[in-house]
């Protein structure tokens, strides 16, 4: 048995917000903003490059969720405009903020556990 976390431990991490390591320490500063290193056992983040990844994850389940929400609505009931804009608004709002930190702590969680970094091309490399 080898002393690497399961990739199970590393999505729970994630999930919750922690330090991808120790699973102790808070992966962020702000909402979206992360820590520069872990407070509990050190882990300097500098590593962590999720780019728009949690963004396109996050936007492509609500998407999916509300718009077809939307269409089983209007298909069904035919409301009008005005109630459209009452329910999906909030419904919006809900699937994309809520889980976008979650996702953004996966991301890392995920670029730690499996290693991941941005690939450095010397002179004699090509791609």
């Amino acid at each position: 048995m080898s002393d690497e976390p399961s990739l199970n431990s590393a999505l729970m991490k994630g999930l919750s917000c922690r330090c991808p390591r120790c699973g102790k320490g808070k992966l962020f500063n702000g909402f979206l903003a992360l820590a520069p290193r872990c407070d509990a056992c050190g882990l300097d983040y500098a590593f962590v490059d999720t780019a728009d990844g949690p963004a396109f994850f996050v936007m492509f389940i609500a998407g999916f969720i509300v718009a077809g929400a939307a269409l089983a609505v209007e298909v069904a009931y035919e409301p009008p405009y005005w109630v459209h804009a009452a329910l999906w608004m909030p419904l919006i709002l809900l699937t994309t903020i809520v889980p976008l930190r979650p996702m953004k702590g996966l991301m890392v969680a995920l670029q730690y556990h499996h290693k991941a970094e941005e690939v450095r091309f010397t002179r004699g490399d090509s791609p």
